[in-house]
């Protein structure tokens, strides 16, 4: 087995649209930079994701050095969004969180409406250091998230995908696999760790920066729908409902919180300190 390392990055500049895989990000308390710091909301201003509209996962959002995101989608034409001016803020919902967010305008609202054939609006977090806060039972106070599920990084391990892999074949449905990682949608993926093994992690290394392990990660549809076609099949949650079924749910993954700060670059060693 090698050395454990980190294998990818993946930011997703707005929730539930594909976004970029870079060799290196910066840590925030939050999470990463530049990480889900948008949403797309409905008519009444609540969360729009891919378990209604896997269509999502066609769209794609770039975020330029300035901080503006480049919109791109099938059929629709590219858009540049700047980050709106700091101003009046409204009120959003995420699953049952209500945060204040910053409406990123008409174009944005448009051109997703358009795209999703619903009525859509793009909002964007200005503060994410004190606009929601990571359910308390599982991080420290003062612990805050961006528009992420609910907590600021989402860590896979490729041994574990393997074994997934595996478990699919050998249940009669190769029709339906290898699935890649991109259906679980992590921030970080590590090489070099035995399968399953995050389950019993508590603090880990990436590089220079330390994170808690705060749970395991329950998936949702979205991981049945193929991010390059929004095609949706059973997989990976037939599998996982028979061999990883627990008391939190189907579990794949583990969520993060950082205890520190710094960059993070692709083969940084992968350590785990308790």
């Amino acid at each position: 087995m090698t050395e454990p390392a980190l294998r990818a990055i993946h930011l997703y500049p707005v929730k539930s649209v594909a976004g970029s895989g870079p060799g290196e990000a910066v840590v925030e308390p939050w999470g990463l930079a530049g990480d889900r710091r948008w949403m797309v909301v409905d008519a009444g201003r609540k969360l729009l994701t891919q378990r209604p509209l896997p269509r999502m996962a066609l769209a794609h959002a770039e975020e330029l050095a300035t901080g503006a995101l480049r919109l791109t989608a099938p059929g629709m034409p590219p858009l540049t969004v700047e980050v709106p001016e700091p101003g009046e803020t409204i009120p959003v919902e995420h699953f049952r969180d209500k945060i204040e967010a910053v409406s990123a305008g008409a174009a944005a609202a448009a051109w997703f409406s358009e795209f999703l054939g619903v009525q859509a609006e793009l909002v964007h977090l200005d503060a994410p250091e004190m606009r929601r806060p990571v359910d308390p039972e599982y991080s420290e106070p003062g612990d805050t998230v961006t528009f992420a599920d609910g907590y600021p990084l989402l860590l896979t391990a490729t041994a574990s995908l393997a074994a997934l892999n595996s478990l699919i074949a050998q249940g009669g449905h190769a029709d339906e696999g290898p699935l890649p990682m991109s259906r679980f949608r992590p921030n970080v993926v590590v090489d070099g760790t035995a399968p399953w093994a995050e389950d019993g992690w508590r603090r880990v290394r990436i590089g220079e920066v330390v994170f808690q392990v705060a749970k395991p990660s329950a998936r949702c549809v979205v991981t049945t729908t193929d991010q390059q076609t929004a095609e949706r099949g059973r997989e990976p949650l037939r599998t996982l409902g028979r061999h990883r079924r627990f008391a939190g749910g189907l579990i794949f993954g583990q969520n993060l919180i950082p205890r520190g700060a710094g960059t993070i670059r692709i083969g940084d060693p992968f350590e785990i300190l308790d």
